[in-house]
């Protein structure tokens, strides 16, 4: 994998499709996802040098900056983000649970990178704003004081741009829960 990741989330899927273009014309970047996603927004996530991935976010982003909802770039993404996007994550024996929900996609991303560096949690899930009008959530699990701690310092890595809608921390989930998580 390339060492930097990068996000652009628009409010509609002409400006995000516009925004692709612009993104690989600007740098040498990959495409790592881009498509639509509730309610009629679109997004782009792309990898590559950071310094491309720097450069190609922010010409997107200033292009269409009416049209922009948020963004990011992240130089050294936490390896467990991806397996958490594509619901791939292998979680050996859940603990506490710790649930973080934001009003945008990047923002979430960006949050679930946070916490995984924080403490010692596992991703279990990163959900992008299918089907939940636009707003997206990260769930993880560890021991309590580690998910405490990872969703507290994940709540300022989503709040930057007013974007951390609510959180919380389950200390002991029940069987029935995690069947359904998991």
């Amino acid at each position: 994998m390339k060492k930097a990741i990068g996000m652009v989330e628009f409010k509609t899927v002409s400006s995000g499709m516009k925004a692709a273009d612009r993104l690989v014309k600007t740098a040498e970047v990959d495409i790592i996802q881009a498509d639509t996603v509730c309610p009629g927004k679109y997004m782009v996530i792309i990898s590559g040098d950071l310094s491309a991935v720097k450069a190609s976010v922010e010409a997107a982003s200033i292009a269409d900056s009416e049209q922009l909802i948020d963004s990011f770039v992240l130089g050294n993404p936490h390896d467990s983000i991806f397996p958490a996007l594509y619901g791939s994550a292998e979680i050996g024996s859940p603990n506490a649970l710790g649930v973080l929900e934001t009003f945008s996609a990047a923002a979430a991303i960006v949050a679930a990178d946070t916490a995984a560096k924080t403490a010692l949690v596992d991703l279990i899930e990163l959900r992008l704003a299918r089907g939940m009008c636009g707003k997206s959530y990260l769930l993880l699990t560890g021991e309590i004081a580690a998910v405490e701690a990872a969703i507290e310092k994940a709540k300022t890595g989503a709040g930057g741009n007013g974007m951390f809608l609510d959180s919380a921390v389950i200390p002991h989930p029940d069987a029935k829960l995690w069947q359904n998580i998991l």
